[in-house]
C-alpha cells in the first residue's frame, strides 16, 4: 500500500507582523499563524518571551529567506522594572533570589542610564536561549546547573526613563540584535543596591516594521471567518500580509527586465543598466514589475544573485 504524502500548505509568502499576546510563546504564535494561513512554511524573526507582548514578525513562504535581515534590525522595547527583588529568571516567572528594602529615586536612576547607553558588555540571563556547549542555557538552568555565560557586546542607541513611581520605573529603549532587557533590569538593580526584575515587557517595533503593521490573532481569525462562505476563503486574511520586499527596503533596489529576471532566477549574473545604477554593493535587491526577484551583490556593474525568490 502506497504511503500518503504529507498534505502541503498554500504557497503564500510575506510577513505577518503579529501583536503577540501576553502568555503565548513565539513557537506557539508561529504555529497559530501558519495554521490560520494554511501556509507551507513559516518562521519568526526573533524570539519574544511568553511573559512579553508586542511585535513578533512572522515570515511565511518565500519571506523566510529574509528573516536574517529583520533579525538584524533595531528594536524598541517598553518595559517596567520592579525594584526590591532579583529573581532567578529576571522576570515575574522566577523565584526571588535576592531582596532589598532600598528603593532608588528618579534622579539616581537617570544618572545611571548613560552607563547602559551605547555599546556595552552584557551577560545574558541564566534562563535564555543562548547556547552553552550545544545546549540552551534555559535547559541547563532548569536542570539546576550553575551556568557561566560569557558577556557579549550589545548596542543600546536610546535609553529613556518614561515614568517613576514608588518601587516601579517604566523605560523605553532602542537597541540592536542580542540585547536582553531582563539583563538590564538585573544589572541596574545591582548597581542601585536595590535589585530589580522585569514586571512588564512589550516590544513596540522591529525594524523595518512599524506599529501600523501590527495585527492581532483576533483580527486574523475574524478575517478568516469572513471568507469561509466565499469563493476565495483566504481573500480577507491575505490582505493583512506585508509583502516580502518590505523586509529589504533599506537595501539598494535594482529594477530589471523580464528577460534579466528569468536569467537571475536561473542563478545567472546580469549587467545592471541605467545611469543611476550602482557599480558596487555588497547586497542589493533585484525587482521586476515591482516584484522581488533576488538578493545579491553588485560587482563591476554586474548583479550576482545569492538568494532567489519564486515568481
Amino acid at each position: 500500500m502506497a504511503r500518503r504524502g504529507k498534505k502541503k500548505g498554500r504557497p503564500v509568502s510575506g510577513w505577518v507582523v503579529l501583536d503577540k499576546p501576553f502568555g503565548m510563546g513565539s513557537t506557539e504564535a508561529v504555529s497559530k499563524v501558519k495554521w490560520l494561513f494554511q501556509a507551507d512554511k513559516a518562521g519568526h524573526a526573533g524570539t519574544l518571551d511568553p511573559l512579553a507582548s508586542g511585535m513578533l514578525p512572522i515570515a511565511l513562504g518565500e519571506a523566510t529567506k529574509t528573516v536574517p535581515y529583520v533579525m538584524d534590525g533595531a528594536k524598541v522595547y517598553r518595559f517596567t522594572v520592579a525594584w526590591g527583588e532579583e529573581r532567578s529568571t529576571d522576570d515575574l516567572e522566577g523565584h526571588v533570589t535576592k531582596s532589598s528594602e532600598r528603593r532608588p529615586d528618579e534622579a539616581e536612576i537617570r544618572a545611571l542610564l548613560p552607563k547602559y547607553t551605547g555599546i556595552i558588555m552584557q551577560t545574558p540571563p541564566q534562563f535564555s536561549a543562548v547556547k552553552i556547549d550545544g545546549a540552551r542555557a534555559y535547559d541547563l538552568a532548569r536542570d539546576g546547573e550553575a551556568i557561566d555565560i560569557p558577556p557579549r557586546e550589545v548596542e543600546i542607541g536610546r535609553f529613556d526613563l518614561i515614568s517613576h513611581e514608588g518601587d516601579r520605573t517604566v523605560f523605553e529603549i532602542e537597541c540592536g540584535k542580542g540585547t536582553y532587557v531582563r539583563s538590564l533590569a538585573r544589572d541596574m538593580g545591582r548597581d542601585l543596591a536595590s535589585f530589580g526584575h522585569i514586571a512588564e515587557l512589550r516590544r513596540e517595533e522591529v525594524e523595518p516594521f512599524t506599529p501600523d503593521d501590527l495585527v492581532t490573532v483576533s483580527e486574523l481569525e475574524e478575517a478568516l471567518q469572513r471568507d469561509q462562505e466565499s469563493e476565495n476563503r483566504f481573500a480577507s486574511i491575505d490582505e493583512l500580509i506585508v509583502e516580502t520586499a518590505a523586509a529589504l527596503e533599506y537595501l539598494p533596489q535594482i529594477a530589471v527586465t523580464d528577460d534579466a529576471a528569468s536569467r537571475i532566477r536561473l542563478g545567472n549574473a546580469v549587467i545592471i543598466r541605467g545611469r543611476d545604477a550602482p557599480i558596487e554593493a555588497e547586497e542589493a535587491c533585484a525587482t521586476a514589475r515591482g516584484r522581488l526577484i533576488a538578493i545579491g551583490a553588485i560587482e563591476a556593474g554586474m548583479f550576482k544573485p545569492k538568494r532567489v525568490f519564486a515568481g
